[in-house]
Formats: structure tokens, sequence, C-alpha cells
């Protein structure tokens, strides 16, 4: 892997983990037509998914301090006998949204990892993901007309949202569109949504780079390729940080139909150039 395909790279994976338009499916078809092994761009993916989740914790550093800072306050409740106490305030409420929100997730990722790994091959199924990604936020879109805010979802439409999320590991289904996604459709006003749907992703980022560290850094990290998976870090932060603030933005303005088209488009031509090329 060259430098710039590494900050190629990098810049795709930060701007599309948070823009909704895929970044398991944007990466996977960089990397076919950049023509790069699977095995060697491994060590690289999970260090690009270290880098997003630099983007989250610079955007929310207050929601995440003071998250960490409440689940001691939790764990102290129950050493005392006061038990969970869920609803004792906003940040702790929101805390079990969090956690409710990624069982599902982790079901269903350690269930059908290899179907979902098997599919990252599959240039048509990478586009028909694009396709049904522009679908969802049209959808979502027009459904979002809510104002709750973290007291008024129940931990169902925490759950529900996990679901929306797992479906994300289907490439070219994007996981920030599916989360909004369902957070919209939960009812919960916009500026909620984002926020909750960004939080609810640093669980799942962290499980996949845990998953797939061993296996990635089992062949080994050549020393040449140090300063490339550094840049490719950086810009993926950078990016990550810029796609994030776009979003807050764009939610809250009612754009996202804007990102519909360019899914259905990008989608679209995949698919064409799969038929084309099996033909």
């Amino acid at each position: 892997m060259t430098f710039l395909e590494s900050i190629i790279l990098g810049f795709a994976q930060g701007l599309s983990e948070f823009l909704p338009i895929s970044s398991s499916g944007h990466l996977a078809l960089l990397e076919y037509f950049f023509g790069i092994d699977e095995d060697r761009v491994l060590a690289f993916a999970a260090l690009l998914h270290l880098g997003t989740l630099f983007s989250i914790f610079f955007v929310y550093y207050r929601e995440i301090g003071a998250l960490l800072l409440e689940l001691c306050a939790v764990f102290r409740d129950i050493f005392t006998g006061r038990g969970l106490r869920v609803n004792a305030c906003e940040t702790r409420r929101l805390g079990f949204m969090i956690i409710v929100a990624t069982v599902p997730t982790a079901i269903i990722g350690l269930l059908l990892k290899d179907l979902f790994s098997g599919l990252y091959n599959s240039l048509a199924a990478i586009g028909v993901g694009l396709l049904i990604t522009g679908c969802v936020l049209i959808f979502s879109e027009r459904a979002a007309k809510g104002a709750k805010n973290v007291y008024d979802i129940g931990f169902r439409h925490a759950f529900f949202i996990g679901i929306m999320q797992s479906v994300a590991l289907c490439p070219g289904i994007s996981r920030s569109g599916a989360t909004i996604a369902g957070s919209l459709f939960s009812g919960m006003k916009r500026e909620f949504a984002v926020r909750f749907a960004f939080l609810i992703s640093i669980p799942s980022v962290i499980g996949a780079i845990i998953l797939e560290a061993p296996e990635a850094f089992g062949a080994g990290v050549e020393g040449a390729m140090l300063p490339a998976l550094g840049a490719g870090i950086v810009v993926s932060t950078l990016s990550g940080f810029f796609a994030i603030k776009t979003m807050i933005r764009v939610v809250s303005k009612g754009k996202l139909r804007y990102f519909s088209f360019y899914t259905w488009i990008v989608g679209a031509a995949v698919i064409v150039y799969a038929v084309i090329t099996l033909s």
C-alpha cells in the first residue's frame, strides 16, 4: 500500500463513517479499484477505526466524560445497596440506553459475522446496500417530526435503533444513516438523534477493533508501512471530525435527502459495473 493510497483510504473512512454513505462500502470499492489485497489492508482498516473513534471523542468529549463519571456513580450505588437507579439523571439514562442499543448489534454481529464478511467481495451486494441506504434516508427524513428527549424514549426504542445499527454490518448500508434513521423513526429530536447515533457507535467501533486487531496484526506489520499507517489514522481522524460536524448541521436542517441522491447514483453505477464485468 502506498502513502497516497493510505491517505485516500483514511479520508474515505473518516468521511463515510459519519456521513450516511457507508464506510464499509466505500472502503471495499476503493480496495477493489486500487487492487489492494484484502489481507494486506486488515491491520490498516483496524487502525482507521481507531481514527474515527478519536473523532467522536474530540466532538463529544464532554458527553463521554459525563457518561464515564456516571458509570462510576452506578457502581457506587450498586455497592452501597441503592441499585441501578436508571432514571437518576439524564446522563445515567442515556448511558443505559446506549448499552441496550449495543446488545442487538453485538449479538447479530457475532452470529452473522461470516455472512456479512462474505458480502464484502460482491460489488452487486455493495451496490444494493447503497440503494437501500438512500431509501432509508428518504423515509426517515419524511418521518422526522418527533420532539422526544432521553426521558421520552423507551428502552424498546433503543433496542430498535441497535437492530438498525446491526443491519449496517452489510456493506453498502451506512451505520450512521441507519442509526440516525432509527432514532428519527423513534421520534427523537433531530439534534438528539444525531448525538445518540454517534454515541452508540463507540461500543461498536471498539468492538470492531478488538475483534479485527488479533487477526489483522497476527501476520505482522512491515516497518515500511508505519508512516503510511500513521498518515491514514491522522487523515481519518480529521475527516471524521469534519463529517460529524457536518452531519449535526445537515440533520438539524432536514437535508438528509441529498445523501440519498449520492448513494443511489453510486449504488446504481456499481451494480451496472458489476453486471458488465460478469457478462
